[in-house]
């Protein structure tokens, strides 16, 4: 059996259009780069169509300026039925002083779907090292976490009625 492909690194150069009203680059510019490099790594494990499930523990910890490289690292962590968690690292790097700080990371939840776009069963994930284990059980227990949490948001869940506003005015 040939070696899986369930990591992927991708570069992106970040440019002025990208930038927020402080002149760093925009939470949204890397989210959306985020999406795609969680896309392309487990479409391409998966060798299916995915679709983003969910996403999880954002984390900016530091800016990134506009000028520097920046570099998403994405893993397949952890592999259910039709779902994977994706973990992402993001690594800034300023072009000048070669400096390199760890910018942001999360998890996405991505399902397989077929062609006729229900979920399908991905392969079973090869753990082939001591640091493929420990990233799979953090990822099976995120993925417990993530259970509890929706079933707790659902408890918490008020509904509004239409054309209502949560003070209880009218709208439209």
């Amino acid at each position: 059996m040939s070696r899986q492909e369930k990591s992927l690194y991708m570069t992106v150069l970040m440019t002025p259009d990208m930038a927020n009203f402080a002149g760093k680059v925009h939470g949204g510019a890397l989210l959306k780069l985020l999406d795609q490099v969680a896309y392309a790594c487990a479409a391409r494990y998966a060798k299916s169509y995915v679709i983003t499930a969910s996403l999880d523990l954002v984390t900016f910890r530091q800016p990134v300026e506009v000028g520097q490289l920046v570099t998403f690292m994405a893993n397949v962590n952890y592999v259910g039925t039709s779902s994977m968690e994706v973990g992402v690292k993001v690594v800034a790097e300023d072009l000048r002083t070669k400096e390199k700080r760890h910018a942001s990371s999360c998890f996405f939840t991505m399902v397989a779907v077929g062609e006729d776009g229900r979920p399908t069963t991905v392969p079973r994930l090869d753990i082939e090292t001591d640091i493929e284990q420990r990233l799979f059980e953090a990822g099976k227990m995120r993925k417990e976490m993530r259970k509890e949490v929706q079933q707790r948001n659902d408890a918490l869940h008020v509904r509004i009625p239409e054309g209502q506003t949560p003070s209880g005015a009218a709208t439209g």
